[in-house]
């Protein structure tokens, strides 16, 4: 009698026990209680469905039964279907789980538990909050036991807790709709503001007139490439972009650079400023009164909000955090990457290129948009230009291992020098020396076509077409007053002369530093 008393009590002792899993002594977030009320709603009005379908995942439930009757009504709901108590137990009955999660009585159950479905909404977000603070849950011990794992990579552990903590929010935080008066009051004021920019500039200023003019500067979300084969100025170009924004307007500049060391841009910078070569930067051969002119010309460039980040192999994610810190820290307005294939991707491409630069580029479009800031990326082109014959003018389909680069992209922009190739005329017949050709191949936002620009091939500047021929001549056969000597001669740089200087590009750059 007393052994039969000490098995039932075994027996009630052991079916009390909870039958959620512990984690460090306490029980994970949960509402069961909400999970039973939104789902038993779900089943008793249409509109329910409605409201937190786009709110909660089958994985957003605690109990394992929960997410079975939600993916049973998901999917209904996808087939356009009618959701209710019949159809889904049949549903779950077609799935064979109808008698996992307990019969058609425990689908009953769950309606008899609600009696209306106003605050379904509030129940649902309760849920999916409760979720993110599993999921917190298990990546920060995930993180910690990996952490304590001395064969780890502490760098790898970094970038696994960031890429896991982006896809909890990236799945989770969704920005919610927009009323159509909200979003028309927003169009009238952007509308209003353009019509008082005396430039007719509105984004971000490039600094080129001609391009400005058909830009309107560079716009908040958009995602701009901006790609050329090697040694039509690249580099350049975007550095001559960052300083015209940072210096002429004040505006706060990222500028991630991949290729080559933030020391060298910087001199690119001064040179550019200074007007002095960076062959007579790089070798010190300096009068005492291009120095002064050094100091004098670059005081504006020293305060200019540029923020240069020279990190190699970077990846999207880490690209991702920095440009949050900068646009928390210093409300960035422009981000700038140099280039697109030099960057990293998740690393669960498999080894696919292609795959993973489709996944950079449409990295960069979401950051444009999260932040709210134009993005400009590099990239390469691939070779199929040189072959062509003509002008050998760049096209979308010259855009290097991706499709999806064009697809992505809001603006593709071509920098193209005929001169480089030997031709001396354009098609009109003007002389093609010191000119450069900014090819708008897609503008999703405006027109596409041609701005004209001015290369000075010594200083690596660009600047507006008008203005280059006066300032800057041919420096071949000019002497450029320097201070107030006038008698000593600026002599050609040799920066596109592989046998005397290279910045350490990669492979398909070798013919030029640009």
């Amino acid at each position: 009698m007393s052994e039969t008393k000490k098995t039932s009590t075994r027996k009630r002792t052991k079916a009390s026990l909870p039958a959620i899993p512990l984690e460090h002594g306490k029980l994970p977030p949960q509402a069961v209680d909400l999970e039973e009320a939104v789902l038993g709603a779900l089943m008793l009005e249409k509109e329910a469905v409605n409201t937190a379908i786009d709110i909660l995942q089958p994985k957003s439930f605690y109990k394992e039964t929960h997410k079975k009757i939600f993916a049973a009504i998901q999917d209904l709901f996808q087939r356009s279907e009618p959701v209710d108590i019949l159809t889904v137990t049949h549903e779950l009955k077609k799935r064979g789980e109808l008698d996992l999660i307990g019969g058609p009585y425990f689908i009953t159950q769950l309606t008899n538990r609600v009696a209306s479905a106003a605050n379904i909404e509030f129940h649902a977000r309760i849920i999916a909050q409760k979720y993110i603070q599993r999921e917190l849950i298990r990546i920060s011990s995930e993180i910690i036991t990996d952490a304590y794992d001395e064969t780890t990579d502490v760098f790898s552990l970094l970038d696994k807790a960031e890429t896991s903590l982006f896809s909890v929010a990236e799945g989770n935080i969704r920005k919610n709709y927009e009323s159509m008066s909200d979003l028309i009051r927003e169009s009238i004021k952007q509308i209003e503001e353009a019509k008082n920019q005396e430039s007719g500039v509105i984004g971000v200023p490039s600094g080129f007139t001609a391009l400005d003019r058909v830009t309107s500067g560079w716009q908040p979300s958009d995602l701009v490439i901006i790609a050329a084969r090697p040694a039509m100025g690249k580099t350049s170009y975007v550095l001559s972009l960052a300083r015209n924004a940072a210096v002429d307007f004040g505006m706060p500049i990222a500028f991630f650079s991949l290729e080559m060391s933030s020391v060298q841009l910087v001199t690119r910078l001064v040179s550019a400023e200074s007007e002095i070569s960076s062959e007579k930067l790089r070798s010190g051969n300096l009068r005492n009164d291009e120095i002064q002119q050094i100091h004098t010309k670059i005081s504006g460039l020293a305060e200019a909000p540029i923020f240069i980040d020279d990190t190699a192999g970077l990846s999207v994610f880490e690209l991702r955090a920095k440009a949050r810190r900068l646009k928390a820290q210093h409300n960035i307005q422009l981000l700038i990457i140099d280039y697109l294939q030099l960057m990293s991707g998740s690393g669960d491409t498999k080894g696919n290129r292609e795959q993973e630069i489709s996944m950079i580029s449409r990295s960069l479009k979401s950051i444009a948009k999260e932040l709210s800031i134009p993005v400009l990326a590099l990239s390469q082109l691939s070779r199929a230009v040189e072959t062509r014959g003509g002008d050998k003018r760049p096209q979308l389909s010259d855009l290097r291992e991706s499709g999806s680069i064009e697809q992505d992209a809001d603006m593709v922009q071509f920098i193209h020098r005929a001169e480089y190739y030997g031709l001396t005329e354009d098609e009109d017949g003007n002389s093609t020396q010191g000119m450069a050709t900014i090819i708008i191949a897609k503008h999703r936002n405006g027109s596409v076509g041609d701005v004209k620009l001015k290369f000075v091939n010594q200083l690596a500047k660009f600047q507006d077409f008008e203005q280059g021929t006066n300032d800057f001549g041919d420096f071949d056969n000019a002497t450029m007053p320097i201070g107030d000597d006038f008698d000593s001669p600026t002599l050609p740089s040799k920066m596109n002369d592989i046998d005397n200087f290279n910045y350490g590009v990669d492979d398909d750059d070798d013919d030029a530093p640009f």
